[in-house]
């Protein structure tokens, strides 16, 4: 993963009311998002999930729909993309979206008890929004195959493993004295 390795280490860092938050392409959109990156990431997701009985690919919006896009395309697996917005569909299911900066509403439509799921996911830092989709999606009746986050921020509340969900990743980092540091650049299993 030479390109993701070399994209975080050269992520400028923000601080957000004490977090500490590295701006990049796959998370943010800025700066720029190279092809040869998203392609890279996509062929490790492919290579890192189970997809053999993914009947949909779900994520949540806005992120990670670029990348669920590109992965959908690779694997002709239909995409439904979790929503800020409200539309009031009769099988609309509403989430509450807690991370370690924000607080919002999801939305979830179009996914049916029995049908079976890829979460993917940019970033898995406080766990709080993926925590969110796989509970609902558990409500739902969905059977999550797998689960996926690009990278993972180490070293603080990770409200996923918390509620004993288990996500891959590609890439763990953290940020120490303002930079990142790689952890593990394989990610978790």
């Amino acid at each position: 993963m030479d390109q993701l390795k070399r994209s975080l280490l050269e992520a400028p860092i923000i601080e957000k009311d004490g977090y500490h938050y590295f701006v990049h392409p796959i998370s943010d959109g800025v700066p720029k998002l190279d092809p040869t990156l998203l392609r890279e990431i996509v062929i490790r997701i492919i290579r890192k999930a189970q997809l053999e009985e993914v009947d949909r690919i779900v994520t949540p919006a806005a992120m990670g729909i670029h990348i669920s896009t590109a992965v959908s395309l690779m694997t002709d697996i239909p995409l439904t993309v979790i929503r800020k917005r409200q539309y009031g569909l009769d099988d609309e299911v509403a989430i509450s979206q807690k991370t370690g900066y924000s607080e919002n509403e999801m939305y979830i439509n179009d996914v049916r008890e029995g049908e079976r799921v890829l979460v993917l996911d940019d970033v898995l830092s406080t766990g709080g929004t993926l925590a969110s989709v796989l509970e609902a999606l558990d409500n739902i009746g969905a059977e999550v195959i797998d689960t996926v986050a690009v990278i993972k921020k180490v070293g603080g509340e990770n409200k996923v493993d918390d509620a004993g969900y288990n996500v891959k990743t590609l890439i763990n980092v953290d940020v120490i004295d303002g930079e990142v540091v790689i952890i593990d650049e394989d990610g978790d299993d």
